[in-house]
């Protein structure tokens, strides 16, 4: 049973960890809020952004926060299954008899940093699989257990693709956030240069252990999550699918294949966190909006009409996110939920019911225009 003083003392501890992180990242809330978000949920995460926006900076430094053993590994397309996990070794002892000894890789570790992940070859990529799901390493038949806590956090280059392979789905599908990180403005840009002028290593201090953070992961697992959000966060993931019983109209015009069931899971396990964060005792309609896009935006298949117009994941994620707005009464099934609702939720959430109307209506028009299209091109033929 979550008491009063669980969450306190969990809003506390959220509290230091962003005031360390944010001595060495300068901007970037919604990445770091996103990433610890899933480090307290327990999942990996996959950081997307153009070379020297922080991405390697911020995994670093949540090594130094955490007090966890940290390990990089650089992805080239000449790295092997065993450079990753490790492998048996010849070995002599004092007698000069020889025995295989199993010798670790550097996923043995708490935190893993998969440097440019799509730069390794299909081979390498799969064997951190078995370690994003299972926390165990197959090795000639044997399994051993990971550390925990265990997190993988991989970061991609969107625009340089010589060279790279593209992530399997299966493994899209064990990254519980897909974050995209973005540059610097004006100011944060001379905050970041006036701060690496003085040092350019990280100054963090650790401000929890890795058994406060799986403290902490039991604390979010008992939220409670009441029975209309659950449903409406489920009904999110299966209407990103075109031909399922919820589907919606945005994703039979743009999507091919949708989120996967792992997707409600992180969902809900990553708004049970996001709810602690801000002191409340229960997850709401707008925690659930605003980490669909986080959950999503890596999970679904776009068609070739959504790669024509240019149509984005998140474009997509609000689009679903405005229809279900419209066809789901929040606000009046929120109210119903509580007899004190928070008035920050409550505002949230009849901001989608208001704007789901006019996102709607843009999805109509996209709708319209391309039935016109399509018209003309007819009779030109």
């Amino acid at each position: 049973m979550v008491t009063e003083k669980d969450v306190m003392h969990f809003s506390e501890q959220c509290k230091k960890i962003f005031a360390q992180v944010e001595r060495d990242v300068i901007g970037q809330k919604e990445v770091v809020e996103g990433t610890i978000i899933a480090m307290i949920a327990g999942g990996n995460v996959l950081l997307e952004g153009v070379p020297g926006v922080g991405k390697t900076r911020l995994v670093r430094s949540l090594g130094r926060v955490f007090n966890l053993p940290f390990s990089r590994i650089q992805f080239t397309p000449d790295l092997m299954p065993a450079d990753v996990t490790g492998t048996n070794i010849v070995v002599k002892d004092a007698a000069g008899n020889s025995s295989f000894q199993f010798q670790a890789g550097p996923v043995f570790s708490n935190i893993i940093l998969a440097d440019e992940i799509n730069r390794a070859t299909p081979k390498t990529q799969s064997a951190l699989l078995e370690a994003m799901q299972e926390h165990t390493v197959t090795v000639m038949g044997v399994s051993r257990k990971l550390n925990e806590p265990f997190f993988v956090l991989a970061t991609q280059n969107p625009i340089e693709q010589d060279g790279t392979y593209p992530l399997p789905e299966a493994q899209m599908d064990r990254f519980m956030f897909k974050l995209i990180v973005k540059n610097p403005s004006l100011d944060e840009l001379m905050d970041i240069v006036n701060m690496t002028q003085k040092t350019m290593a990280e100054v963090a201090d650790s401000v929890c252990t890795g058994e406060e953070l799986l403290r902490m992961r039991v604390t979010a697992n008992a939220i409670p999550v009441a029975e209309p959000v659950m449903r409406y966060a489920m009904m999110l993931c299966s209407a990103t699918h075109p031909d399922s019983e919820c589907a919606s109209e945005t994703a039979k015009k743009y999507v091919r294949l949708g989120a996967s069931p792992r997707a409600g899971q992180a969902l809900i396990s990553a708004a049970k966190v996001k709810a602690l964060l801000q002191g409340r005792f229960n997850v709401a309609y707008s925690d659930v909006n605003e980490l669909a896009y986080a959950v999503l935006r890596h999970r679904m298949k776009l068609n070739f009409e959504a790669i024509a117009e240019r149509v984005t994941p998140d474009q997509i994620i609000e689009l679903i996110i405005g229809e279900l707005g419209k066809k789901y009464d929040i606000s009046t099934s929120y109210k119903t939920l509580t007899k004190e609702p928070v008035a920050t939720d409550a505002d949230s959430d009849s901001v989608v019911e208001d704007n789901a109307e006019s996102v709607v209506a843009e999805a109509d028009v996209q709708e319209e225009d391309s039935k016109k299209k399509s018209k003309r091109r007819n009779a030109k033929k």
